[in-house]
């Protein structure tokens, strides 16, 4: 049986280069890197050199770029920080943000009274409605955060961040930005955007789990969710992970020398794959005008397959029975036995009583592999 992965956007096959570096640091440097004696010194000078060359791929000062256990933290670190620090009282957001920030955002509307929430409408293609934004930023007097990720991690649906940015400036608003789907594998320079705050995760570039990091703006005044040393600059406490945050930066130095090689073979690879899907599963569809380049990213499709109500409950497991990896969701949902958030702000009713399945990809996939996965899914239909 052929093994498939075709589940990247939940998260990444590590590097061998990163394995390779992140060993080194384990083997070599294990000081705590708060330390100050060589061991730590040692420790410490990788945490600074990454710092120093990821603010470099995003055109920021080092000093803005503050490691954290991955993009869930992040997004908490500033949005929570932002209504407690910055006294926020207006959270503009939308329903097909990813949990991260979604489920941040209720715990705030639900506790803190002070904070009104609103949701910015979503049209069928899964971009957010930037007359209503607009409205929104109007209607309210007092300190707003708009929150509203880059890239849809369920339909790759792309946002206008410099739209958005500009809107927000002009309404002098904080813009909070998830870009743990971009970060790695689209050309992004945060000197050029007017955003205040982003979360990046490594394992969506290739990098180990367990480690990301914030984006936060100069002399933004957050201050830290997580209290106890004064790591990260002040903002994060706790000794830093040096092995994984030595493996992020090599990953994601690698994800932009090889980002054009590796972007075109990805973007011929989502083509064929539409292709072949097209060509062999009459009737199916594709959700969020996901093949469309200038509307989404090229690292996934969602497919809503025409099966059966029958077969519909069966088919990830059909497919996971033929070694084929890939999500109803995100991954963060696969656990729960709701549907997905996402395709129920956008799908019509009719179409969300079939199944849709998100495939993403990366170098490491083949096209051998998506013949192989387009014959299971024919077969099951058969």
């Amino acid at each position: 049986m052929q093994k498939v992965y075709f589940d990247s956007a939940a998260t990444t096959k590590v590097r061998p280069e990163v394995i390779k570096k992140m060993i080194s640091v384990l083997e070599e440097d294990y000081g705590n890197p708060s330390s100050s004696h060589g061991f730590g010194r040692s420790a410490k000078n990788h945490i600074e050199q990454a710092r120093k060359n990821i603010a470099g791929y995003l055109g920021v000062k080092a000093s803005e770029i503050i490691f954290t256990s991955g993009g869930t933290e992040a997004d908490n670190l500033a949005i929570h920080s932002a209504v407690r620090d910055l006294k926020v009282k207006h959270i503009i957001t939308s329903k097909i943000e990813h949990h991260a920030v979604l489920h941040t955002v209720q715990e705030i509307e639900v506790y803190n009274e002070d904070v009104r929430v609103s949701y910015v409408d979503i049209q069928n293609d899964g971009s957010i409605d930037y007359a209503h934004l607009e409205s929104l930023l109007n209607s309210f007097d007092g300190q707003t955060l708009v929150s509203l990720m880059h890239v849809n991690n369920e339909v790759g649906t792309i946002l206008d961040i410099k739209r958005v940015g500009d809107l927000c400036k002009e309404h002098q608003a904080l813009f909070h930005s998830d870009m743990v789907q971009s970060v790695g594998h689209l050309e992004v320079n945060l000197k050029e955007l007017n955003v205040d705050f982003t979360a990046i995760s490594a394992h969506k570039f290739h990098g180990p789990k367990g480690v990301g990091f914030a984006y936060i703006r100069k002399n933004s005044g957050l201050r830290p969710l997580i209290f106890g040393g004064e790591q990260e600059r002040g903002y994060r406490a706790g000794t830093e992970s040096v092995h994984n945050i030595a493996g992020m930066d090599e990953a994601l130095k690698l994800a932009y020398e090889n980002l054009e090689e590796e972007q075109a073979y990805v973007v011929d690879l989502k083509q064929y794959f539409v292709d072949t899907l097209k060509a062999n599963i009459e009737g199916v569809k594709f959700n969020a005008n996901c093949c469309d380049a200038g509307h989404s990213t090229y690292t996934l499709i969602n497919a809503c397959l025409p099966i059966s109500d029958e077969k519909a409950g069966i088919l990830l497991f059909h497919l996971d029975i033929n070694g084929i990896a890939c999500s109803k969701g995100s991954a963060c949902q696969s656990g729960s036995s709701k549907g997905s958030h996402v395709l129920t702000e956008i799908l019509s009713e009719e179409d969300l009583q079939k199944p849709s399945v998100r495939f993403s990809f990366s170098k490491y996939n083949t096209k051998k592999e998506v013949d192989y996965v387009v014959q299971v899914i024919k077969d099951f239909m058969a």
